[in-house]
């Protein structure tokens, strides 16, 4: 699924300990900067790389956790956050080190649910104590590995994070392969309007194209004008029909009530959203009270059109739907939600094609903790429009979907 499947790895731990020095001992090569002097690395830095018999990984190189004055505490909060960033991290000690830095970065590894390796580096000065080994280990670390760049054990130190990453970052499930057979027709509907790229189709598109040939079906791609001229030229029964959100009710109008219907946006959200939390909270809509705030979440920075679908089209829609003078909210890629997130009634999701699950999970974290409602755009679309039902059917029982309790 392109980037999002590559694990992301985090190397963390205080100001010349050694961080960018792993980085290059694992790529073998100067893909890092490294310096004597405390604090060359300001900001967050990534490295693609490939380990062999693994497949690629994305190393994020961060500033230490002990530096100083107020830009060094604008670093510091740039590394904590990092953290829901990583699949893995890489905690580097040095001198048998543990005091507060350590324990605030795995404080923040557990809160994150983050698997950590403790790698105690430059041991060719400061060999690892057995007692401090042991600190490491209780503390929760996956492994603890003696480590330095004069004579790299990188083998051994490569064998361990390929233990250590989770099979759930790397792992490849399918978009649709649960929902097609050998050789049914899938239909894509793809608008090709103002929002779309010069010369090429969205991820999500892209992604749900690949996936249907993985999984040995035809895929059929046409824009929403030729799709009542297709199906009445071909006779073509699609086994599933894909739509962008944004046109939902004239694909729900064209496409046979037999036939499933859903949206790539929904097809992402089952695929690594919170689905089932996603299915409890679109009902919140209904609940939306005069002033409410709601909280959209872009997951990636993007030029903004005049009728952009998450900061236009989406709020005038719900707007309408529910009658009500609401206040929208919008947070693009991954920066932090300036308000508490307690004061939003309802948090709405993008598909998240830019973004890890894990990623995706971490963000959504803090409205799951203070139950708040969340869900996706193509299911609010989906909902204000009046083919949710139909447009979720795919992926649940039954067509008929109660109200949960989402509080």
């Amino acid at each position: 699924m392109g980037r999002e499947r590559t694990p992301h790895i985090g190397l963390f731990g205080r100001r010349n300990n050694g961080k960018s020095s792993i980085i290059n001992c694992l790529a073998n090569q100067d893909i890092a900067i490294v310096s004597s002097y405390a604090g060359t690395t300001t900001d967050p830095v990534k490295k693609s790389f490939e380990i062999t018999g693994f497949g690629p990984v994305v190393l994020i190189d961060t500033a230490g956790i002990d530096d100083t004055g107020e830009l060094g505490e604008q670093r510091i909060k740039k590394t904590l956050q990092t953290i829901k960033l990583v699949d893995l991290a890489l905690l580097v000690v040095t001198d048998n080190q543990w005091s507060d830095e350590e324990q605030a970065l795995v404080d923040a590894f557990n809160e994150q649910d983050t698997p950590f390796i403790v790698v105690h580096n430059k041991t060719d000065l400061v060999p690892l104590a057995e007692e401090q080994c042991k600190q490491y280990s209780q503390a929760g670390s996956f492994a603890v590995m003696p480590f330095n760049t004069i004579n790299a054990n990188t083998d051994t130190l490569i064998d361990v994070i390929k233990k250590a990453i989770p099979e759930s970052a790397y792992t490849v499930p399918s978009l649709v392969g649960d929902l097609i057979n050998y050789g049914d027709i899938v239909l894509l509907i793809t608008p090709i309007d103002i929002e779309a790229p010069e010369g090429r189709l969205i991820l999500p598109q892209i992604q749900a194209i690949r996936d249907i040939l993985d999984n040995d079906a035809i895929c059929v791609v046409l824009k929403e004008r030729e799709v009542d001229v297709f199906l009445k030229k071909t006779n073509i029964q699609p086994a599933l029909v894909i739509t962008d959100s944004q046109i939902f009710l004239k694909a729900d109008a064209s496409i046979p009530k037999h036939v499933p219907l859903t949206s790539f946006s929904i097809l992402l959200a089952h695929f690594k959203g919170d689905f089932k939390n996603y299915l409890k909270g679109t009902y919140k809509i209904d609940e939306l009270k005069e002033g409410d705030r709601v909280l959209m979440l872009e997951s990636c920075s993007h030029h903004v059109a005049c009728d952009d679908i998450g900061r236009v089209k989406i709020p005038r829609w719900i707007s309408t739907y529910t009658g009500k003078q609401l206040q929208f909210d919008v947070v693009a890629g991954l920066d932090n939600v300036s308000r508490p997130i307690d004061e939003y009634a309802l948090v709405i999701q993008c598909g998240g094609c830019m973004i890890t699950r894990k990623q995706l999970h971490n963000r959504l974290g803090a409205a799951r903790a203070k139950k708040v409602a969340i869900t996706n755009y193509g299911m609010a679309i989906a909902y204000v429009q009046g083919v949710y039902n139909r447009a979720i059917s795919p992926f649940v029982k039954s067509q008929t979907i109660t109200t949960p309790d989402y509080l």
